[in-house]
């Protein structure tokens, strides 16, 4: 099992005026610690059941390229994007970008968003839910055209491009790692079987395996002729007060007994971060 850290909580003990630092040191200890993926959230507040909306909430791609500054190894990426947030081909070359900087270590997150309130708190388009998922499907698209060698023209229902110049080009061939987040069935999972290299799904809070949409996925993946075992299977999993290595490391032995390869954890009513990577690396250790 390969266990991501996912930052989903800037409000820690140290304060925000020392966010700079403590978030330098916080990476720094989880690639010591042998963790190979670091994920944030691509929101402007703080989720209902993290931390009240006022909460210290730290824009995404901004983000990222402080992290890679301060690592060396890790795999990074948003866990997910929201696709109202960027326009397609800004969202291709903000990856891009950060690809080429970092050596390689940049992937996309991404999915068709879902927190209104924010959206109409700062003022971002939140349209019907059939249009987010068409922007979806054209922003996958144009995505990977853009990382291919293709500079052709772009004509979707929604967005139209003249040129699709990427240059430089992405380090990691032929795109970057590609995850669609969510696990809705009709729309989501047949995304992922269609333009994926992964997916990643929750947990049920009392524990629960998300078997079912496992079965899903792969009944996409016939329908589209995709195999399904090219598709990563990674989870989400919350660590809190009262979570220990040896309950992180059963957990994830039972979604790997299911087919998953990845864990991303991340942090509910924690206010030291080094906690969290105190426990992944517990866990790591009982593997």
């Amino acid at each position: 099992m390969d266990y991501g850290l996912h930052i989903a909580d800037f409000t820690w003990r140290s304060g925000a005026a020392d966010l700079g630092p403590a978030l330098a040191a916080h990476v720094r200890n989880a690639e010591a610690a042998g963790i190979r993926r670091i994920t944030v959230m691509d929101h402007f507040w703080q989720l209902p059941g993290l931390g009240p909306v006022e909460h210290e909430m730290l824009e995404a791609y901004a983000t990222l390229g402080f992290i890679a500054a301060h690592t060396e190894t890790a795999l990074l990426h948003t866990l997910v994007s929201g696709v109202i947030y960027r326009h397609p081909s800004l969202l291709a070359k903000q990856v891009t970008t950060l690809d080429v900087l970092s050596g390689g270590r940049m992937g996309l997150g991404i999915g068709a968003a879902w927190n209104e309130e924010e959206c109409r708190g700062l003022g971002f388009p939140f349209p019907p839910v059939a249009q987010r998922f068409r922007e979806l499907e054209e922003t996958l698209q144009i995505c990977l055209q853009m990382w291919s060698d293709s500079e052709e023209p772009y004509d979707g229902a929604i967005w139209q491009l003249e040129r699709t110049l990427n240059s430089p080009q992405s380090i990691s061939r032929p795109h970057p790692y590609l995850l669609i987040g969510g696990g809705g069935e009709k729309k989501t999972l047949r995304l992922v079987a269609q333009y994926a290299d992964a997916c990643n799904l929750g947990v049920g809070a009392g524990g629960e395996l998300p078997t079912h949409k496992l079965d899903v996925l792969r009944a996409h993946c016939d329908e589209v002729g995709r195999d399904y075992d090219t598709i990563e299977k990674t989870a989400m999993v919350a660590v809190t007060p009262e979570s220990t290595a040896a309950s992180l490391a059963s957990l994830a032995a039972s979604l790997a007994g299911i087919g998953f390869t990845a864990t991303y954890v991340y942090a509910v009513g924690i206010d030291e971060p080094s906690r969290v990577v105190d426990v992944i690396h517990g866990a790591l250790d009982l593997e």
